[in-house]
């Protein structure tokens, strides 16, 4: 006979603990189970905080015309958002980290209403039409940048020069659309990349180093954009093997170029800190939605970029080519997560397949 038929239906048995609400019950939910503190929020506003000493520095070297410039992007690239993405999207930052980027790879003499189309054309093509955070192919900023290329190749390649004052326009900033201006001239120059290519003209060291040279408003400071990306490496907001890898590769290959024929190749100095080499480095390759998610695949995805600089600017037709590099690694990441995805402990090894 069982122990508990003198017990009444629905009585505890004389043995067992009373039942308190306070005690702890086995919950059963589903993965993960381990919670890191950093959300998506706290890294994207720290990669925010992260880039307002940049955006300080261009604004240094080319007044108020590159807050401007700046500010019309972040607008565009909020409302955008707003508009399109779902409730509370912009809480996360993401919108505006684009906003900042595409800003910061624009020249400070552009009309306003340029970067404000860029910063919806980045939102909206680079980013909403694939679903969503977390589900574009193509770093958003650079979508921007590639339409406002296409779309106005002369007003995008135009670079003031530094200098002229802090509240002195540095172009037709406040043009209407399809429309130019009655602002002051401003003095232009090509950029150090420019110069090297269609003037065979080099360009010191240090003023690399500072930012003190014609370009986008991103390529202000070299150390100041190392700095600032070591924090964030240093916090775990990006892998630091890409921005390695790419710089690693793009000194190896200019440096091979350099060491066959030093007249016509740039010494890799040069290479490394011209041009947008570093932003593109630290904040644009570097994103986590659209860089692998594997350790080699970063090794290859940054030595991908890396090498696709080098071949565009030595042999290209433009100066530059972060920005093709980038967003044509990007389109290679699914392939290079597929062909380095580890292998599931307890299957066979693609060899023991074959």
């Amino acid at each position: 006979m069982s122990t508990l038929s003198n017990v009444p239906i629905g009585a505890a048995p004389a043995h067992s603990a009373p039942f308190h609400p306070e005690t702890p019950r086995l919950e059963l939910t589903a993965s993960p189970h381990v919670h890191s503190a950093d959300s998506t929020m706290r890294i994207m506003w720290t990669v925010v905080i992260s880039l307002m000493p940049i955006v300080a520095a261009s604004v240094v070297f080319f007044g108020i015309s590159a807050l401007l410039v700046i500010a019309a992007a972040v607008a565009g690239a909020l409302v955008t958002e707003r508009v399109t993405g779902p409730r509370n999207t912009l809480r996360d930052g993401s919108a505006l980290i684009t906003g900042l980027l595409l800003g910061l790879v624009l020249p400070a003499g552009m009309p306003l209403w340029m970067p404000f189309l860029g910063g919806v054309v980045a939102i909206g093509f680079g980013k909403v039409i694939f679903g969503g955070l977390g589900q574009n192919v193509f770093n958003p900023a650079l979508v921007g940048r590639a339409f406002l290329q296409a779309a106005f190749p002369i007003a995008i390649t135009t670079w003031p020069t530094s200098g002229s004052g802090l509240f002195a326009l540095r172009g037709d900033n406040f043009a209407l659309p399809l429309m130019s201006a009655s602002a002051p001239d401003v003095v232009t120059a090509a950029t150090p990349l420019g110069l090297l290519k269609f003037e065979q003209t080099g360009t010191d060291l240090w003023p690399l180093l500072i930012g003190n040279t014609g370009g986008s408003l991103g390529e202000t400071s070299a150390l100041l954009i190392l700095l600032c990306g070591g924090y964030l490496a240093w916090k775990r907001y990006l892998d630091w093997r890409i921005p390695v890898s790419i710089l690693a590769t793009t000194g190896v290959l200019s440096g091979t170029l350099w060491m066959i024929d030093g007249a016509r190749y740039p010494d890799p100095l040069f290479m490394l800190f011209s041009g947008g080499l570093m932003l593109g480095a630290v904040y644009m390759a570097t994103d986590m939605v659209t860089s692998p998610v594997t350790r080699a695949g970063a090794w290859i995805f940054g030595a991908g970029i890396g090498a696709l600089v080098v071949l565009i600017r030595a042999w290209g037709g433009l100066p530059e080519g972060v920005m093709y590099a980038i967003l044509l690694m990007n389109a290679m990441v699914p392939f290079i997560n597929r062909w380095t995805r580890p292998r599931v402990f307890g299957t066979p090894g693609r060899r023991s397949r074959a």
